[in-house]
């Protein structure tokens, strides 16, 4: 997104763009219910409440906390380029007939609203990093706080008005690669690295068997749909701006997912529908923060890369390396949200957005140090103060112990065992449906079973009887003959 320092206008919005981008708010929302379904899909059934749970509380707790400090802190008058300041506390001065100076041509609330749903969802990624590892009072804890000290300073400083977010660098970021997908990537990595493996890591190779794909598929294809309107939504009006972002999303998307289907297809020699859901995720994080700056040309080599490289992210973190990032969200997003954003410096065009910037290709060098020196930002800042509030939860979980993070003893038991009243239904629902389809199951087979065993005994009398039926003609057959040794016999007996 361009930020256009002005001053707020009295009834400036005009009703197209207000209408998409409360539509866009809105897909944006059903994106974390979709990342609720996606992870917990993915996940061991033992931690199915826990991955609700966590989202669900997480975006309540996150919303809160925007309206309350995050919208000023981030989008209110800078103070010395680093964060904003209290001018719109508690959404004091956020009016809804008046544009602020960072959306033309919508209310002040709208604005507000859709980047909200960023604030909220970008810490609520990094759950899928330790899942099954954190107890619910340190995971609400530590989004909080990684919210105020992480996306608020970062997203200020290149969307609110910071230093980066004008000349002469003006780091570009169209719908959250840096401040979004950067910066949680490189938070589930030092959250894995730090929380350590799970008990059974090794056994499984660091991914266990998913509890439902159906439902990891569902959250998916939602993801995707609810991403039109994350980077669409990002041009904040209904303009050629939003169709390049929606054309640059599918055709980044679709090629990831094609990269992602044939390179596991090659290495495992069969398709797999996870490598499909991840490649689509690949492409549609790696293409965010450029989807209103490029070609489509450009998005699709981009989704070859991104799809490629994602992968073999995995590969190395995680087969090689052995960091248990459950579900692979430094891969899947932070290392595609990283080469997205540095792709701006090389692709991005005047042509597609005027208020964006050239690339190198389009005779631009100054872009890519820019692009680099954001990323550097988010990826220092990001791994420092998530190293700092993760090793910080291990001590404090030293000195007492089952506190914050779960022991060998409770992974082995699952987290919904342990924190969760509907426990009991929970358990008592699922193990009784899986039962009466096993029951069922083995009924169908046992009765199929009996039928062939009846079958084969009923084959078998009929060749013995067969059989009997069969020497007893010869018997009589061999009775009624002359020349037969039973009337050879007979006959040798009655002359002696």
């Amino acid at each position: 997104m361009k930020i256009h320092f002005l001053f707020d206008v009295d009834h400036c919005y005009i009703i197209g763009d207000t209408a998409w981008v409360t539509v866009s708010s809105i897909l944006v929302l059903a994106m974390m219910s979709a990342l609720a379904f996606f992870e917990a899909g993915l996940s061991r059934k033992k931690e199915t409440l826990t991955i609700f749970s966590q989202i669900w509380i997480g975006l309540a707790v996150l919303a809160v906390a925007w309206i309350l400090f995050g919208y000023t802190l981030v989008f209110g008058p800078t103070q010395g380029g680093i964060i904003g300041g209290l001018d719109y506390i508690a959404f004091i001065g956020v009016d809804l007939n008046k544009c602020s100076q960072h959306a033309l041509s919508i209310p002040h609330a709208s604005f507000a609203i859709f980047q909200m749903m960023f604030a909220c969802i970008t810490p609520l990624l990094m759950t899928g990093a330790f899942a099954e590892r954190l107890k619910w009072r340190a995971y609400i804890a530590f989004i909080l706080i990684w919210e105020f000290l992480v996306y608020y300073p970062v997203a200020h400083i290149i969307w609110g008005g910071g230093f980066l977010s004008h000349k002469p660098l003006d780091t570009l970021d169209f719908a959250g690669g840096i401040v979004i997908h950067v910066q949680s990537g490189i938070a589930a990595l030092v959250c894995a690295l730090v929380f350590g493996r799970r008990k059974d890591f090794d056994d499984h190779h660091g991914e266990p068997h998913p509890s439902n794909l159906p439902l990891a598929a569902i959250g998916a294809a939602l993801l995707w749909m609810g991403w039109f309107g994350f980077n669409a939504g990002s041009a904040l009006s209904s303009s050629s701006v939003a169709i390049a972002a929606i054309v640059n999303t599918q055709a980044a998307a679709c090629t990831s997912t094609v990269v992602w289907l044939i390179m596991h297809w090659i290495k495992n020699k069969k398709p797999s529908l996870v490598s499909l859901l991840n490649g689509s995720i690949a492409g549609l994080a790696g293409i965010t923060p450029a989807s209103g700056y490029i070609t489509v040309h450009a998005a699709m080599v981009l989704g070859l890369i991104l799809g490629a490289f994602s992968y073999l992210g995995i590969y190395l973190l995680k087969h090689k390396l052995r960091i248990d990032d459950a579900l692979d969200v430094s891969s899947v997003h932070g290392i595609t949200g990283l080469i997205g954003s540095i792709a701006i410096g090389f692709c991005a065009t005047t042509s597609v957005n005027p208020d964006g910037a050239d690339g190198v290709f389009y005779g631009n060098g100054w872009q890519l140090m820019a692009q680099l020196v954001g990323v550097g930002l988010a990826f220092f800042w990001s791994g420092l103060i998530t190293f700092i509030l993760a090793i910080s939860i291990r001590m404090i979980n030293r000195y007492y112990p089952h506190l914050l993070v779960n022991t060998r003893e409770e992974e082995e038991q699952g987290l919904d065992a342990l924190e969760f009243s509907e426990v009991s239904a929970y358990e008592e629902t699922v193990s009784r449906a899986a039962l009466e389809l096993m029951l069922a199951d083995l009924e169908k087979r046992r009765l199929y079973n009996m039928k062939k065993m009846i079958d084969s005994q009923q084959e078998q009398f009929v060749l013995e009887q067969k059989q009997r039926k069969q020497l007893v003609n010869n018997i009589r057959v061999d009775m009624g003959s002359p020349t037969s040794s039973f009337h050879s016999n007979y006959g040798t007996s009655n002359l002696h």
